[in-house]
């Protein structure tokens, strides 16, 4: 008969918070404050409780410091590596969150998060409740009965009895003994060496528990049997840490389990905080919306310009102007490499020229010389009273500095600002162009082609290449005019903008023009660690899976993961095949320590490969400098010079 109580759902906050953290890319709001593991948390829960509508629904968390376990064995969770820092931060702003949401919020010193949901658990059941855990734990499988069922809301997979014992291989009632005999190394529970899931469900399902398998230990042949009778003495301690404890004495009852109203005023507050603007215009849906900036059309005159009059007409122009967008079309993107082809220009929206002098293509047109235009053009870019408004100048910086001219006066950078203003989403000048102008812009694809036929710029025909130039320059001021009224609506974000943002763009132009010294003798020690360390974990993956094969073959790695090991599919290729890809790898990682080898080893080839071995590489000998990305030259060196 069914449970006519209301259902009580238990979120196992502390699962979700590492799991969202490395499931999301680093999110961070405006200020550089970590937000994803935040969101990501956050965003589950209102899911959740948008499809259980649930009167109780409560979130608990692991309290700082040791717990029993601890007593009971000094090398619990030893191995674990220390929170990251950008985890940490969002912990208290997570805590702080779950309150506004109006979900009761526990946090037992002392004592683990599994062992609080498996006593409220426990309870509720007894007391005829329906029981949801939410949770990415396996250890949690222990307390699944027919009125106690789990809920991954990363994959939305559900376990009861019944698929409790098809992905596991073994019953709720012995997951325990499961545990016991597999260990764990993620909390560092000794298991036995060599016991993986598929051999310890068959131990199980022949011996019926762990004092079975351990009453006929002496009749399990091969090196397995030999492992399981060195591990006998060791047994008792895995089965006691992987047991969540019950029957606890919290002090709760039913009322302080219930879900409480938002607090409206303080989900505001953390969400201008955090950012998270879809979610505070949802909040605000009931407010009268503010009236949107209509994007103003534009009535559009672009020229290319070929004879030196009207260019000197343009040069008096651009002259008698406080400041002007800017934009250069070259040979490609490479900007140390790059040459200039032509250059746009715009003082007024609607208005801008495309000076073209290096369109090759047979049958261009007569253009002026690069000498002429470059030449005349460098005064102006080179004058710190005349400002350029560029879409990522940086590039253009680069590129000027191939023809000898230094690029000074930066007055705006619509790239940047859109950054400061937002920094999530795309910052290009076409994506900008339809997000704050409602302008659909002639996109480089469509004059130039795509895949191997694409054309460079000075292969393509000035009917074509003109208007595409000069609606850059023109597009660029008009986001400028545009995002720089809504940064200055925001202080704080128009702060960074303009103190930060701005002034350190022509420093990391330097430092990328300069190259960074690289120290090879030092990446060669790194190489060869890195060496070492991925024999290491090659050594070990071989070991858990009972043979050796390619950690890099995804067919190999099905084979041992799905067939050999019975580890649980969780999706499938297009053609049906279990997939191996890096985001099921993650998931499965969290509770198999053979995914987890395979990242990790991932991880390292992919270091040394890119960095320790190839940056050597394209040291240039005289200088001993390498032309790289700030970013690469940070994480590959860690410092500049």
């Amino acid at each position: 008969m069914a449970s006519k109580q209301p259902p009580l759902i238990l979120v196992d906050g502390s699962s979700y918070l590492f799991r969202a953290f490395h499931a999301l890319p680093p999110l961070t709001n405006s200020h550089g404050q970590p937000t994803g593991a935040v969101y990501g948390v956050a965003n589950m829960l209102r899911k959740l409780a948008e499809e259980y509508q649930p009167e109780s629904m409560v979130v608990v968390f692991d309290a700082k410091g040791k717990t029993f376990r601890n007593d009971l064995y000094a090398e619990y969770k030893a191995h674990r590596p220390p929170m990251p820092d950008d985890l940490r931060v969002q912990i208290e702003p997570l805590h702080e969150l779950v309150d506004a949401m109006g979900f009761p919020r526990l946090v037992i010193e002392g004592v683990e998060a599994d062992d609080v949901i498996g006593t409220l658990a426990t309870r509720a059941a007894a007391e005829g409740h329906e029981v949801l855990i939410s949770t990415g734990d396996k250890d949690m499988a222990q307390l699944v009965t027919k009125h106690i069922s789990l809920i991954n809301t990363m994959n939305n997979s559900l376990l009861n009895p019944e698929t409790v014992e098809q992905k596991f291989g073994v019953r709720p009632a012995q997951i325990i003994d499961y545990l016991a005999l597999i260990g764990d190394t993620s909390d560092n529970i000794p298991g036995v060496p060599k016991v993986g899931p598929k051999t310890a469900a068959k131990w199980l399902g022949q011996y019926g528990s762990l004092d079975g398998v351990i009453a006929h230990a002496e009749e399990i042949k091969g090196k397995v049997g030999e492992s399981l009778r060195d591990s006998l003495a060791q047994l008792p301690l895995s089965y006691q840490l992987a047991t969540i404890v019950c029957d606890l004495d919290l002090g709760l009852d039913e009322d302080q389990l219930k879900r409480r109203e938002p607090d409206r005023a303080q989900l505001k507050s953390i969400f201008e905080t955090l950012e998270l603007r879809s979610w505070l215009k949802e909040l605000e849906g009931d407010e009268p919306a503010p009236v949107e900036e209509k994007p103003v059309v534009v009535d559009t005159h672009y020229e290319t310009v070929l004879d030196e009059t009207r260019f000197n007409e343009w040069l008096a122009i651009l002259k008698q102007s406080s400041q002007f967008a800017f934009d250069t079309e070259t040979t490609g993107l490479d900007y140390m490499q790059a040459r200039i082809v032509g250059v746009s220009f715009c003082v007024e929206p609607g208005k801008a020229a495309y000076v073209p002098f290096g369109h090759d293509y047979p049958g261009a047109p007569v253009q002026l010389s690069e000498q002429q235009v470059l030449g005349a053009l460098q005064p102006l870019l080179e004058s710190e009273s005349l400002g350029k408004i560029g879409q990522n100048l940086k590039y253009d910086s680069h590129v000027l500095a191939n023809h000898g001219i230094k690029l000074q006066g930066i007055a705006q950078d619509t790239l940047l600002e859109s950054y400061a203003l937002d920094s999530t989403g795309r910052h290009d000048m076409d994506s900008l162009a339809t997000r704050f102008l409602g302008v659909n812009t002639i996109h480089f694809e469509d004059i130039a082609g795509k895949g191997a036929k694409q054309l460079t710029f000075n292969q393509i025909d000035l009917e074509q290449a003109g208007p595409y130039a000069a609606e850059d320059a023109d597009i660029t001021l008009q986001l400028h005019q545009c995002i720089s009224r809504r940064l200055s609506e925001d202080k704080p974000l128009q702060q960074v903008y303009e103190a930060i943002e701005l002034p350190l763009m022509p420093v990391i132009q330097r430092i990328e023009r300069n190259g960074v010294k690289v120290d090879i003798d030092m990446l060669g020690i790194q190489s060869r660690e890195l060496a070492e360390r991925m024999l290491e974990l090659e050594k070990q993956a071989f070991e858990v899976a009972g043979e050796s094969f390619n950690l890099a073959s995804p067919k190999q790695i099905q084979t041992i993961f799905f067939e050999k090991l019975g580890l649980p599919v969780l999706r499938k290729t297009p053609k049906g095949q279990p997939s191996t890809a890096e985001d099921v790898l993650q998931e499965l990682a969290d509770d198999y320590e053979l995914p987890r080898l395979i990242l990790e080893h991932r991880g390292m080839s992919k270091l040394k490969s890119t960095y320790t071995d190839k940056l050597p590489q394209q040291v240039d000998a005289t200088t001993g400098r390498v032309h790289t990305s700030y970013h690469q030259a940070v994480t590959a060196t860690g410092r500049l010079s």
